[in-house]
């Protein structure tokens, strides 16, 4: 039976969590002073060896809730043979984590490597062999290296999924399960996930033994920080509006989320000229180029960031300041993964949405998803070409219609 804790008991700070003088001073360094509320959750259970299922909205802080617990208990061993295992959904979460790694790490002998695919095989191979204590990687790269016997996992007793329920959405149950049944019996096994939809369950029916369930995240799907708002806008001028959106609003950093890999190069094309420290980054281009964009974009180097979906959980950068929703997404779910990349650890932050007129039923589904009206932005000379209905009072809130497969419907004329 899973025990489910929603309200974690809070904590002075991370000495009060007893970790081990190493691991506080490493923590001291990185300036970690008070858990976050998934931190002072997991640990306490993650320490004992627990198996514990830990949910929590994007940007709480669960990389060092899941990486404390095995430092604290580290104390040392053959570095030829890694004791830790974390399985992340995208190259750049994985390398995200193994910095976490590195810069938490209680001795400069626990040592981290990552591997994932776009990588040259032989880069990783050279780091595997040097020896290392946690491997952090993407399920398709570990089951490789598993394979070709360049990666022996027999000393493993420590195991994570981090997003685990995105690394189901994306196609890697099958690479997973193969990893899972081929490591040691009697591991602790930890499960990071924003949802928990049936085959993540299946995953923790099948390889975890008793886990605790910490959830601390809030009932409503959102950011509650995040200021959030829609313009109306017609197809042929979105990318102008961005443009005057950017000039009006002045983001210290900024991600544009866009729905297909061509439309982010064509918009960074577009507004480049304008906007000289803007990039684009999405699945289809080289990984060293990947690195060398998510770098410039932490340094600061790069303010806007024209991305796909495949960066909504892969990127944490505590100095963005703003999103901007050039297309809603397809996947509904996906606005809160967007605008959770804003708002960091409680950090305030801006939403902005760009709907067209035939998307009025997009824009109230996921008003249902997050329980809350997003309310409308304007920008003279943006205004889309639809048709109005007259409304008694501008303060009034939409009216709603026919409910539709349990949802109520607005006519997106309602709204203008």
């Amino acid at each position: 039976m899973i025990a489910e804790l929603t309200e974690p008991e809070k904590m002075i700070g991370f000495r009060d969590l007893n970790l081990i003088p190493p691991l506080n001073e490493s923590l001291g360094r990185a300036g970690y002073v008070t858990p976050s509320p998934i931190q002072a959750a997991v640990i306490p259970i993650a320490v004992t060896g627990k198996d514990v299922i830990g949910q929590a909205q994007t940007g709480t802080g669960k990389t060092a809730a899941f990486l404390l617990p095995f430092m604290n208990r580290w104390r040392g061993g053959d570095p030829t043979r890694p004791q830790a295992l974390v399985l992340a959904p995208t190259r750049e979460l994985a390398v995200q984590v193994a910095e976490e790694s590195e810069k938490l790490a209680p001795s400069r002998h626990f040592r981290t490597v990552a591997i994932y695919g776009g990588q040259r095989f032989g880069t990783q191979l050279a780091k595997l062999r040097q020896g290392c204590t946690i491997v952090v990687g993407t399920p398709g790269r570990v089951l490789d290296h598993m394979t070709r016997g360049t990666l022996n996992l027999e000393k493993v007793r420590y195991v994570v999924l981090d997003e685990a329920d995105r690394m189901l959405d994306i196609g890697f149950r099958p690479q997973i399960e193969r990893i899972l049944r081929r490591l040691p019996e009697g591991r602790q096994t930890l499960m990071m996930s924003a949802t928990l939809p049936a085959d993540v369950m299946k995953l923790k029916d099948r390889y975890m033994i008793g886990p605790e369930h910490v959830n601390v995240s809030p009932a409503v799907l959102t950011v509650e920080k995040i200021d959030q708002k829609h313009i109306t806008v017609d197809e042929d001028k979105k990318t102008d509006l961005l443009l005057k959106v950017l000039e009006r609003e002045q983001p210290r950093q900024c991600i544009v989320f866009v729905e297909r890999k061509r439309g982010a190069d064509r918009l960074y094309r577009n507004i480049k000229a304008q906007q000289s420290k803007a990039a684009a980054i999405h699945g289809d281009l080289p990984q060293p180029q990947r690195e060398r964009i998510m770098q410039a974009f932490r340094d600061g180097k790069i303010t806007i960031l024209i991305a796909t979906d495949v960066m909504s959980r892969g990127i944490d950068v505590l100095g963005i300041s703003h999103i901007i929703n050039y297309d809603l997404p397809n996947d509904l779910e996906n606005y809160v993964h967007r605008i959770g990349r804003t708002g960091r650890m409680g950090a305030d932050g801006i939403a902005i949405s760009f709907v067209t007129p035939e998307q009025g039923e997009v824009l109230t589904a996921i008003e249902h998803l997050i329980n809350r009206e997003i309310p409308a932005d304007r920008i003279e000379g943006f205004e889309a070409f639809a048709p109005r209905l007259k409304r008694n009072k501008a303060d009034e809130p939409p009216k709603p219609a026919t409910p539709i497969f349990g949802r109520t419907k607005r006519k997106y004329s309602n709204r203008l």
